[in-house]
């Protein structure tokens, strides 16, 4: 070929191993340019109150995508998240007047363990593929929500003032979701880069059967998995609780589909054996900053969906072409 970039040196190899590589750079430069759009289609809307309101939506994104996240170094994917995120935001506000906000809080992530024990059993001891797995245990917990919620209609609900602050509070306009996603963000990171169990989520989405012959235990590891993960959704659920100040048999089904594609957006291969927290924070915020701009643009809920189910397929072709240049 006399095509200089499909040479084993060209720059278009050289391109795409970098962008392989580095995925967070181009996903910055994405981050700017969205952010460069909105003000330019609505000029002074892009200052410090949009830039708080902004982070505060994003952080809930975040930390349901790290769900998605962790499950897909392992080749697998938590549709439960969002279903176990409702459960506990709901179950607190029903607690937090007869037990007070402590106890209220600590009792709504009872469930999330339960569903959490209930997908590691599925994935890790029955084989039961974690699509399917996470799907039915969704389904299952809120149809018991549902159940729950006939028992307390009557009662009424109110959120933890702790909640409400973290949620919608602000220090020295610093949103005080920061203060919990900070540390929040710091484990992930810990855990993914300085533990064992970071580097058998790699292992097993890389190559389980290997891993395996190298002393890996996968039942182990899936229960360990899906039990942090279904304790991030309720956190999650607690926090976006806060932040909307309200709670209902819904409350975070607008988040699961978005925070699948702030994984991906991020770089976390579907596959398993790649990824990174960084970049699905990123990915985070640019669906945020997307959001922003198609209610700028006057776009129904409808077209939002088709958008980010195109932009999952999207990048999940580039990342494949970029695998199979690899």
């Amino acid at each position: 070929m006399s095509d200089a970039s499909l040479q084993p040196d060209g720059p278009g190899r050289r391109a795409l191993l970098w962008l392989r590589e580095t995925p967070i750079i181009a996903l910055i430069v994405l981050l700017v340019a969205l952010v460069a759009l909105l003000e330019y289609l609505s000029p002074g809307i892009v200052n410090e109150r949009w830039i708080g309101n902004t982070v505060k939506f994003a952080i809930p994104l975040a930390m349901l995508a790290a769900c998605q996240t962790l499950t897909m170094y392992t080749g697998g994917i938590d549709l439960s998240a969002a279903a176990v995120a409702t459960i506990t935001g709901f179950v607190m506000a029903t607690l937090v007047p007869h037990f007070g906000q402590g106890w209220g809080i600590f009792i709504a992530l009872v469930p999330a363990v339960l569903i959490g024990l209930l997908n590691g059993f599925g994935v890790a001891i029955c084989r039961v593929h974690p699509l399917i797995m996470t799907l039915g245990s969704g389904l299952i917990g809120i149809g018991c929500l549902q159940v729950y919620q006939r028992y307390t209609i009557a009662t009424g609900s109110e959120v933890a003032p702790v909640l409400e602050w973290l949620g919608t509070g602000r220090t020295r306009s610093v949103p005080n979701a920061l203060f919990l996603f900070v540390p929040f963000a710091a484990f992930v990171f810990f855990v993914q880069n300085r533990t064992g169990f970071g580097r058998m989520l790699y292992a097993a989405g890389a190559n389980e059967r290997a891993a395996r012959l190298s002393g890996l235990r996968p039942w182990q590891l899936y229960f360990a998995l899906y039990v942090l993960v279904a304790l991030i959704a309720g956190v999650t659920g607690l926090l976006y609780a806060g932040i909307i100040r309200t709670t209902s048999l819904s409350l975070a089904d607008p988040l699961l589909l978005p925070s699948v594609a702030a994984a991906v957006i991020g770089g976390t291969s579907i596959f398993g054996g790649r990824g990174s927290y960084a970049g699905t924070i990123v990915g985070a915020l640019i669906l945020t900053v997307l959001g922003t701009l198609l209610t700028l643009l006057q776009m129904p809920e409808g077209a939002r969906r088709i958008i980010f189910g195109g932009i999952i397929l999207l990048v999940t072709a580039i990342y494949v072409r970029l695998t199979d240049n690899g």
